[in-house]
């Protein structure tokens, strides 16, 4: 798989990836399946040990971004931030070629095709290498849904799942659950995290919580 060093937030299914690098971490994101599903592999540069998030489909591209070789890096945990069956149909074959540590919600847990290693709540960090994550718990999309929370010395870098795209928060299927995601997208993300914070979503292009933020009136108002 080509892996290009110009990282622009956009992937086409199918294409190259795209890698990122911030010093401690690198981020590779990749588009996999007909759904456009983005997987992203975390690699924390001073230990080599890597997190995915979603291994949602194709899992032999997503053994290729992982790489061959004694220079890959050694991916110990797999990351599902909800139980859509588009983030995880890859989640098996993943698991099993790199013997990983399954972690998500326990809201979503029972809903994945094999069983978690651990369970994660809102303020909880996970750990690799000598890089955190911290939690966000966004209800509304799913039960379960989470982000992840990378604190970079450049900002903030918010792995967001289907719970925020540019443009808009995740589909829900009720009022009730549309008040609840854009209860915690206010209370949990735009509130406490600066414009600068740049977010990736589970499907198409990233954007920043600066671009999005004047359009959290126009949200509320549409109710979608």
């Amino acid at each position: 798989m080509d892996v290009l060093d110009e990282y622009t937030g956009h992937t086409d299914p199918g294409g190259a990836a795209i890698r990122r690098d911030l010093g401690p971490l690198t981020i590779s994101k990749v588009s996999v399946g007909p759904m456009d599903n983005n997987a992203y592999l975390l690699v924390c540069t001073a230990t080599h040990e890597a997190l995915l998030i979603d291994a949602a489909n194709e899992p032999e591209r997503i053994a290729d971004l992982v790489g061959s070789g004694p220079d890959r890096p050694e991916l110990r945990h797999l990351v599902t931030t909800h139980r859509h069956d588009d983030h995880w149909q890859a989640l098996g074959a993943v698991a099993g070629m790199f013997q990983t540590r399954q972690i998500a919600h326990p809201l979503d847990a029972p809903s994945l095709p094999i069983p978690m290693d651990e369970v994660v709540e809102d303020g909880d960090t996970i750990a690799f290498g000598e890089i955190e994550l911290e939690v966000i718990h966004l209800r509304g999309h799913t039960p379960g849904s989470i982000a992840l929370l990378y604190r970079g010395a450049d900002g903030p870098h918010l792995f967001t799942g289907d719970s925020l795209f540019p443009g808009g928060p995740g589909k829900t299927w009720s009022a009730e659950d549309f008040g609840s995601l854009v209860g915690d997208l206010e209370a949990r993300v735009f509130g406490p995290l600066p414009d600068e914070t740049w977010f990736y979503p589970g499907h198409g292009d990233d954007s920043t919580l600066g671009r999005e933020r004047p359009s959290l009136p126009e949200w509320k108002a549409r109710g979608w």
